[in-house]
């Protein structure tokens, strides 16, 4: 299975960092793209003073190639390269709007806008809120278009405890839209719902 990941610079360097470990541990071939904004997003979030694809993924051994991002003539630009799957993660507004209106001057937006053409699923995990109305729009746009948009708002239903639960839960649900499997814990079971406390408001 080969896999597109492009991080961008929203925050959520989290998401990305655990959604490129699930990946791994099923043995997908991750095609990184990382932003200069992403860049500064591991950074801040992550301490990378560098890129350590290592670190993201979490171990020495895996199948991340990573790719440049003003390389638009690499093989991820093109529609003859099959992939299974392209994730944005975490997708800013800018990259959002460069991917709604067929903006492919980077390896971002062409690879995406290549996923698109080719039929691929193309999952943008935009990580904003509020949403202005250019937002709103481009998400219509993106959606009519094919891809999907699965901003990352965890759930609480599984009663987190831990920063780490809330990443696993997002990171989760995109492993499930990229047809990958995992064993983090994000589905609803109703069993595993606490029931509401003494005079807590429900």
């Amino acid at each position: 299975m080969d896999i597109v990941t492009a991080i961008s610079g929203a925050s959520g360097a989290l998401y990305a960092q655990r959604f490129i470990q699930g990946l791994v541990a099923a043995g997908a071939n991750v095609h990184l793209v990382v932003s200069p904004w992403g860049r500064r997003l591991l950074r801040d979030e992550l301490g990378m003073e560098t890129l350590d694809v290592d670190a993201l993924a979490g171990t020495k051994q895996h199948s991340v190639t990573l790719h440049n991002y003003n390389d638009v003539g690499s093989k991820l630009a093109s529609g003859s390269f099959l992939h299974d799957g392209m994730v944005i993660v975490p997708c800013s507004s800018n990259t959002l709007a460069e991917v709604a209106h067929g903006i492919g001057d980077n390896l971002i937006s062409r690879a995406a806008a290549v996923t698109l053409k080719e039929r691929r699923k193309l999952v943008l995990v935009h990580r904003e809120m509020p949403l202005s109305p250019i937002d709103v729009n481009n998400y219509k746009i993106l959606t009519d278009a094919g891809a999907i948009v699965a901003p990352a708002n965890p759930g609480f239903y599984l009663n987190p405890t831990s920063v780490g639960d809330i990443v696993d839960f997002v990171a989760g649900k995109l492993l499930d839209l990229a047809g990958v499997k995992h064993a983090l814990e994000t589905r609803w079971d109703p069993t595993n719902v606490r029931p509401p406390a003494s005079g807590e408001i429900v």
